[in-house]
């Protein structure tokens, strides 16, 4: 999730499109005719679509080439060491990506960070090819990919309306590609290390980052498609100069603007926590005890079949009320912590995993449609910044309190609370009217 895209236009959130006094109605409305859809495969999207699907390739596979090649240099705690760097520089670092991809265009910020991303997993390879790399570099080049990511991510978002004419769809292909990309990644650098050690995992990484950056220079924007502070245009100097302070609080003030979107984040957190953070810690250790580890990533690759079911679904429906829609399909969510808790035998196990990742997907869709269509152009990536800085963050604190709350729980009883609490929080979407309502913005 993300948050805060003068110069910041005051727009006002569109007027839902059908009937808007139906607050509580989330009805599928049907697509228009084939023939009368935009075009979603034009030389813009298309570009956009592979510098994104190589980019999530090369994401894939960095957490098993961590495992698998800083495991046995340093350990447990060194894989835990790096990871954590990569993510405490992300979270430090990704609303100034925000407020950066807003200043200067969300895609030459993207093309920045892909070619550091290059020189990181550059340097890794030949360090791997040479022998064993000094931890002091794993360290270094894990901070700096982390801020490189810091300042990608953000523009994510505001791309999207930009190479694309209906976000649905173009979403969904893009959660699509990306459940594919964590199919394949994962299982592709497993074999590679086996094979030919972590070098070449690294080596292909660095190939998909420069790969990513050719496709997204590419990209041409019309005047008219690149609002100020989107495309990388005029937009310092319409700013008049204004400070990097002041960027992040104008970002602030729209996100805090809109009711519907950090009520969601506030949720998101709880589910961060309670939810995300301590299921595959909980669950990997319960279903690897009782099935073995084989099962485990059995049930993660049916995660990811489910994930592309859910893509595909939103690319088949156009909810009336998308979050609300959303938060139907998170209610299915809390079967897969439900099923490991329970014991449940492999076939139920795998169908949970696949029910769980087709209802992540889904909302998933419905919430970056949300936030692109609802936010202003000028502030989008600032928005997304303040979004993916609270999901986050819950996630990395539900992370770290899993390894203590074993200590006063069994893990089958601490993913029960998982359960309970995705329930709940598809109860708190329900109950707050801004979320509820909230319909498709106008054209």
């Amino acid at each position: 999730m993300t948050t805060a895209q003068t110069h910041i236009q005051n727009v006002q959130n569109a007027e839902p499109s059908g009937n808007a006094g139906n607050a509580g109605n989330f009805e599928t409305v049907q697509s228009d005719p084939p023939t009368a859809r935009h075009p979603l495969w034009d030389r813009r999207f298309t570009l956009y679509f592979i510098a994104r699907a190589v980019s999530l390739v090369g994401d894939a596979m960095m957490p098993v080439a961590a495992a698998l090649a800083v495991g046995p240099l340093y350990g447990i705690s060194g894989v835990g060491c790096v990871l954590g760097i990569w993510t405490g520089t992300f979270v430090l670092l990704v609303l100034f990506g925000g407020m950066f991809a807003d200043r200067i265009g969300a895609r030459r910020m993207m093309v920045g960070a892909d070619l550091v991303r290059v020189l990181t997993q550059g340097v890794l390879a030949a360090a791997f090819f040479a022998g064993a790399p000094p931890f002091w570099l794993l360290v270094t080049m894990a901070a700096l990919a982390g801020a490189a990511v810091a300042m990608f991510l953000p523009g994510v978002n505001g791309m999207v309306p930009l190479v694309a004419r209906e976000p649905q769809r173009a979403n969904a292909t893009l959660k699509v590609a990306d459940a594919l990309a964590h199919l394949a990644g994962p299982a592709v650098a497993g074999v590679l290390i086996a094979l030919t050690g972590a070098g070449t995992v690294y080596a292909i990484d660095a190939g998909t980052f420069l790969l990513s950056a050719l496709c997204l220079a590419l990209i041409r924007l019309a005047p008219a498609d690149a609002p100020t502070g989107t495309s990388g245009g005029a937009d310092s100097s319409a700013r008049g100069g204004g400070s990097l302070r002041l960027d992040l609080r104008q970002g602030w003030q729209e996100f805090r603007a809109r009711t519907w979107m950090w009520a969601v984040i506030l949720i998101w957190v709880g589910y961060g926590v309670l939810v995300f953070g301590p299921l595959v810690p909980l669950s990997s250790a319960l279903v690897g005890a009782r099935l073995g580890p084989n099962a485990y990533g059995l049930a993660v690759s049916f995660l990811g079949v489910g994930t592309v079911l859910g893509g595909l679904l939103a690319l088949r429906l156009r909810p009336a009320r998308p979050l609300a829609a959303g938060a139907a399909a998170m209610a299915l969510y809390t079967v897969l912590p439900l099923c490991v808790a329970l014991g449940a035998g492999l076939p139920v196990l795998l169908a949970g995993h696949a029910v769980g990742g087709g209802a992540l997907a889904f909302w998933s869709v419905m919430w970056a449609t949300s936030v692109q269509t609802h936010t202003p152009p000028a502030v989008l990536n600032r928005v997304s910044a303040y979004e993916l800085a609270g999901s986050v963050s819950g996630i990395a604190l539900g992370q770290i309190l899993t390894g203590p709350a074993t200590s006063l729980a069994s893990p089958d009883r601490l993913l029960l609370v998982s359960a309970g609490a995705g329930l709940a929080g598809c109860v708190a979407l329900f109950a707050i009217p801004a979320i509820r309502t909230l319909g498709h913005a106008a054209p």
